[in-house]
């Protein structure tokens, strides 16, 4: 696979409260086999050779306990550089691309909670970003999709075809996604993901085929799915 001859780099976003964990300890920081979930994800990242450097998004007045617990275990060889969180996910984004201030060209941005990204998928999605300004992991509706109105009642019936459930990383040309934050900022816009705020830009995104096994942790479910597939994987 060809590697992008441009400057990549990762946004980690772990900034997250974790309220739906209904536990103590936010959910980016639980364990997951032998390491935090947090500490997954960014050494996948770690080990993706399209990638230089790392952002890791925490929540403010975390960062001494992250690098602690979280990144010097991991003794990565790659740059680090932790980044304090907003009050939302876009803030939190929109955050740390400002701490890569123009420094890459490309950047992959990723959930901190989606520990089984696979190394691959990273790489993939950086290379196509590369070529079309923006790239998304995404997997085809199993199910039927309807759209349904204030009151629970049925409106259309939706081209399952059509239907992409998106995941992350999602990669882009730094330019692109920062004048796509600042847009959003200006016009008080709050996307449901990173890609969304690109789309509103007129700009392309690609999407290629996400992955079951890379999963968001949210509920104490999905952690023990996650342990399970985790074993799988090994």
């Amino acid at each position: 696979m060809t590697v992008p001859n441009k400057k990549v780099g990762a946004i980690v976003v772990g900034a997250g409260e974790g309220i739906r964990m209904g536990t103590s300890t936010r959910k980016q920081y639980m364990m997951l086999g032998e390491r935090p979930v947090l500490a997954h994800a960014v050494l996948a990242f770690e080990k993706c050779d399209a990638i230089e450097e790392i952002f890791v998004v925490v929540p403010a007045g975390d960062d001494l306990f992250c690098r602690k617990e979280i990144i010097d275990p991991l003794k990565l060889r790659k740059p680090i550089t932790l980044v304090p969180g907003g009050g939302t996910r876009q803030e939190s984004v929109f955050n740390g691309l400002r701490a890569i201030d123009g420094q890459c060209e490309l950047v992959a941005i990723h959930d901190g909670v989606r520990p089984l990204v696979r190394i691959g998928d990273i790489a993939e999605c950086v290379r196509i970003a590369d070529q079309y300004g923006g790239c998304i992991l995404a997997l085809p509706a199993s199910d039927t999709i309807k759209t349904v109105d204030v009151e629970d009642r049925v409106v259309v019936t939706m081209k399952r075809h059509m239907i992409r459930m998106a995941q992350t990383p999602q990669a882009f040309r730094y330019d692109l996604i920062l004048e796509a934050h600042i847009t959003a900022q200006e016009e008080d816009y709050a996307g449901t993901d990173d890609a969304e705020l690109v789309e509103r830009c007129g700009e392309v995104v690609k999407v290629m085929p996400g992955d079951p096994y890379n999963i968001k942790i949210t509920t104490p479910e999905d952690l023990k799915l996650a342990e399970v597939l985790l074993i799988g994987r090994v």
